[in-house]
């Protein structure tokens, strides 16, 4: 079969066959076309073809005195992932159906006769919309696959510094010792280390040494043998010889007790030891990996952390820099969790406001990363709507003044703010001439009504605007 062209395809559903006729011949120069006169046909396209807009006529056979047939087609059109921009046609005098329509989920409208620049304009756009949809699925698929450092989200040049190194010792067996602040992502990187290492193929093992009590720390890192201790009722392997072949990552290594430091000394000198109530020596091929939120050089001064463990474990020191000496990753990192708390919930990618986003960077972050990820999930799931402000941020973010620049001096560091800036600019200068004439300002602009309308929602212009 020859492969056709590929443009967008646009699926008409019209029983006037005039009028999808002209429609067809308005189009087919820049999309690939299918047509339907009912329902019933629509849906069987739908099913067997790849769509990415729809032009529906409402009022559709058999039911063509209401709009219950045209509106199950914009249902359907929602039910796809990511969901079919739904274009509706309406007469002159059936404006009120067709604004029914967009509120029931429809992209926008158009009236018959149809204007076919006007035409052309709103399906470029929604079958653009549809490609920008895509490919946020398709980035939000990988991000949730990420992998290796791919794991640790941001480009300021403090994180990719640590990242260089990290990759430079990925390859050896060195041992690493991560400092940082406390939700820094120092578990990230070293799965990320793990997985870029010759032993991603074994198991990698963590343990939170602080979250260990003191009297069961020492049997979960060597294991215990069976009567070993009261209700040592049978041997258990320890966390060193589960990451046999892999990796043991000791999160919060400043809080072992001195009894249990000096068996790690000796199992880093050896790679051997013997299980609590034990006399085999067992041998382990290990990749140990430890982490801190203390500075151990000073523990080490203050006589509670043995300085020959500590050379030991800092072969190779890595430093994550906490949240608020990287903040031009805020803005990524915000998005990122925000999808990945709206893909846990069953909920759309949502849109973060400009008032919401300066109070994320005026913020230190004394919790780093793991409390941004939570406060995005929590806006998530309180919000009612695609766009997150800052009506749920804790009093203490929302104490600052974090109003957004005005329309004039909105930041144009980036491509799409720029044209973001521009549209806004060239509709309120529109309003401003037409006296806040909606239509006719859609007119001097050289798009629809309906158009202009979602540009107004979407860029949030006020009506005192």
């Amino acid at each position: 079969m020859e492969r056709r062209e590929e443009k967008p395809t646009v699926l008409i559903v019209e029983d006037d066959r005039a009028l999808r006729s002209g429609l067809r011949w308005t189009l087919a120069d820049h999309f690939h076309i299918l047509e339907a006169e009912t329902r019933q046909e629509a849906l069987s396209s739908l099913q067997s073809e790849r769509v990415d807009v729809i032009i529906c006529d409402l009022h559709l056979p058999p039911a063509t005195d209401s709009i219950t047939e045209g509106l199950q087609i914009v249902e359907a059109a929602k039910q796809h992932r990511p969901s079919i921009p739904t274009v509706v046609i309406t007469g002159s005098s059936d404006k009120r159906t067709a604004l029914e329509a967009v509120r029931y989920g429809a992209y926008g409208f158009f009236e018959k006769p149809f204007d076919e620049d006007e035409v052309l304009h709103i399906v470029r756009q929604a079958a653009r919309v549809r490609q920008l949809e895509a490919e946020n699925l398709k980035l939000r698929s990988t991000l949730s696959g990420r992998r290796g450092f791919g794991r640790l989200i941001g480009s300021s040049p403090a994180l990719e510094g640590v990242i260089r190194q990290a990759r430079a010792v990925a390859t050896t067996d060195a041992t690493v010792l991560i400092c940082g602040e406390s939700g820094t992502g120092k578990e990230l990187l070293a799965c990320a280390i793990h997985e870029e290492s010759a032993r991603a193929g074994g198991p990698f093992v963590a343990v939170n040494c602080a979250a260990l009590p003191e009297t069961l720390i020492e049997s979960e890192l060597f294991g215990h043998e069976r009567g070993a201790f009261t209700g040592a009722t049978h041997a258990k392997k320890g966390r060193f010889e589960l990451a046999d072949g892999g990796t043991l990552f000791l999160d919060e290594v400043g809080e072992l007790t001195p009894a249990v430091q000096v068996k790690l000394l000796r199992v880093l000198q050896e790679r051997s030891f013997e299980r609590l109530g034990g006399t085999r020596t067992i041998n382990v091929d290990i990749r140990l990996i430890a982490a801190s939120n203390r500075d151990l050089e000073q523990e080490v001064e203050k006589g509670n952390f043995r300085q020959d463990l500590f050379y030991r474990l800092n072969v190779v020191p890595l430093t994550l820099p906490p949240l608020r000496e990287r903040r031009e990753d805020i803005p990524v990192l915000a998005s990122f969790f925000a999808n990945k708390a709206a893909h846990k919930h069953g909920l759309q990618p949502p849109e973060l406001s400009p008032e919401l986003m300066a109070a994320l960077q005026a913020y230190d972050w004394p919790g780093n990363v793991r409390e941004m990820e939570n406060l995005m999930e929590r806006l998530v799931v309180l919000t009612r709507g695609a766009r997150l402000g800052v009506e749920f941020l804790p009093e203490k973010m929302r104490s600052g003044d974090h109003k957004p620049a005005p329309p004039e001096e909105e930041s144009e560091s980036t491509l799409e703010q720029a044209v973001q800036a521009l549209k806004r600019r060239m509709i309120l200068k529109a309003l401003e001439i037409e006296k806040g004439n909606r239509g006719a300002a859609a007119k001097r602009l050289g798009i629809s009504r309906s158009y202009l309308h979602r540009l107004i929602n979407e860029l949030n212009i006020a009506e005192s605007n």
